[in-house]
């Protein structure tokens, strides 16, 4: 099995599949095959990554997708395309953590999306201080050969960039405080990534339908 995904990866990368060897300390679930081995607060856990995308006004779930991806450096167009098919519509605005700031991403938003369906991304390219001051002249040309990353943290460091940024702790964090310490839900109970994928989409659509429920009745 491990030389099937060395001989897969390899592939992907379009390297010479006969060459692939797997990593030394590389490890194989006999379980959960379809599981990977992530990083979390625990510690390194058997695991898949799910995502979402809330909108910012109710709080609502519009898209939600599963990974067997360890971080989020390729999960942008996944997740706008999981937006168009599940809520019927692309997303006018995006606002991502550092976790989904790579040039791949960038390069998808920039050019991928056609230009009349034209999100405006604003992405966090590192760590965010609150104490962190806009750039001294944030409306200056960059440097020659500066990188979709460089552009990014630019725009961000503008007031408005900074504000409309801003918005994302009271727009997500709270969606996954509410799913994982208010309703308890904090590991997958099933096995295999299809059925990972429809657990987490029932506990997505949960989430919306309680929060229809108090709006109607609120």
């Amino acid at each position: 099995m491990v030389k099937e995904r060395a001989r897969e990866k390899a592939k992907a990368e379009g390297k010479p599949e006969e060459e692939a060897k797997p990593e030394a300390k590389v490890q194989y679930n006999f379980t959960d095959p379809e599981s990977r081995i992530m990083k979390s607060d625990e510690g390194f856990v058997q695991a898949c990554n799910g995502q979402i995308a809330v909108e910012s006004e109710f709080q609502l779930i519009v898209g939600q997708l599963v990974t067997q991806a360890g971080n989020d450096k390729e999960q942008v167009q996944p997740m706008v395309q999981a937006v168009e098919e599940q809520s019927g519509q692309l997303p006018t605005e995006l606002l991502a953590d550092a976790g989904y700031c790579s040039d791949s991403n960038l390069e998808y938003l920039e050019s991928e999306v056609a230009p009349e369906k034209q999100i405006r991304a604003y992405v966090a390219t590192g760590r965010q201080k609150h104490s962190e001051a806009p750039a001294d002249c944030p409306h200056c040309p960059l440097p020659k050969g500066a990188t979709r990353v460089d552009r990014m943290r630019r725009k961000l460091q503008t007031k408005v960039g900074a504000a409309i940024y801003a918005r994302r702790k009271a727009i997500v964090e709270p969606v996954f405080g509410q799913i994982k310490q208010a309703r308890g839900f904090r590991r997958f109970s099933l096995r295999g990534l299809i059925k990972v994928q429809c657990e987490w989409a029932l506990v997505c659509l949960t989430h919306s339908i309680l929060k229809l429920h108090r709006i109607c009745h609120a």
